[in-house]
């Protein structure tokens, strides 16, 4: 027996205490998203130019994109059409919309500008051969002011003096030639006045 000195004393163990690791949470800020705003673009409508002081700048083709141009050669029986554009700059008849006792058959040639959509128009104003205005320069004019309302757009007042006698020759002459078969029409000639009225601008002449 060993003696009560030599006595092995248990070493009490102490626990140590784990702490637990504290995450501090980060706070996000939500961001504020402004709505983008939109200015409102507000087209004014073009006042009625004539071929002498007119822009030059849609008979060109800066932009490339070929632009539909009608012309109108009025009248109070019958009002000619016809369409080109600014890339080939010629022009072709198209028809001759009726007119009488009630005025112009807007209907009519509002149906042309939907299915055309033209970007410029041309009226062809009857001058006296002196160049003084006649008797029909005044209801051209109202017509084109008329007309620049309806739809919108530019309208072009140029000089028409001799078209009618200028289309109705080409007409006979393509018939003589047995480019053309059936006579030549009232309507044909107004038509093809108004393809005169529209080359007349395509060359920049007043």
């Amino acid at each position: 027996m060993l003696p009560e000195s030599a006595a092995i004393q248990p070493t009490a163990v102490q626990p140590t205490a784990t702490q637990p690791a504290t995450v501090q949470p980060t706070a996000v800020r939500p961001t504020a998203i402004q709505p983008a705003t939109v200015e409102p673009t507000t087209a004014q409508p073009t006042a009625i130019h004539s071929a002498a002081a007119g822009p030059t700048a849609a008979r060109g083709t800066a932009s490339g994109v070929p632009q539909v141009v009608l012309a109108f050669d009025f009248g109070h029986r019958r009002i000619g059409v016809a369409c080109g554009d600014t890339i080939s700059r010629t022009a072709a008849p198209l028809v001759a919309v009726p007119a009488g006792a009630g005025g112009v058959r807007w209907e009519m040639i509002d149906a042309l500008l939907r299915e055309w959509q033209p970007a410029l128009i041309v009226v062809g104003l009857p001058y006296n051969v002196d160049g003084s205005d006649s008797t029909m320069t005044s209801a051209a004019r109202e017509f084109a002011t008329a007309l620049e309302r309806r739809c919108r757009l530019q309208v072009v007042l140029v000089d028409e003096r001799y078209s009618s006698r200028e289309a109705e020759a080409r007409l006979k002459s393509a018939r003589a030639a047995g480019l053309r078969r059936r006579r030549v029409a009232k309507a044909d000639v107004d038509a093809a006045a108004a393809c005169v009225i529209l080359e007349r601008w395509f060359a920049g002449e007043a």
